[in-house]
């Protein structure tokens, strides 16, 4: 019988795990979307902002660099919305 009561207590320890595995993974997904996505504006936007970059690197190249950076920020924040991580 003792066998049958540590079922439960394994899946219920699974469930609070994966819980707070998700609200750790939620967590640094909005905190690294979020310093991408401000990467990203800060780069598409640097001759405004004047920010200077290497010259070694054209301003279409830097501003493609920004919009790549936007994109993924976007979609780490979206991911830590959507919280799909165990399935």
């Amino acid at each position: 019988m003792p066998a049958l009561k540590t079922e439960p207590m394994l899946e219920e320890y699974e469930k609070k795990r994966q819980k707070q595995v998700s609200f750790m993974r939620t967590l640094m997904d909005f905190a690294m979307g979020t310093i991408i996505l401000l990467l990203g504006i800060a780069l598409f936007f640097h001759d405004k902002l004047n920010i200077r970059i290497s010259e070694q690197f054209s301003p279409n190249a830097v501003k493609i660099l920004g919009v790549i950076f936007v994109v993924y920020g976007a979609w780490r924040i979206y991911r830590g919305v959507k919280k799909n991580y165990f399935q």
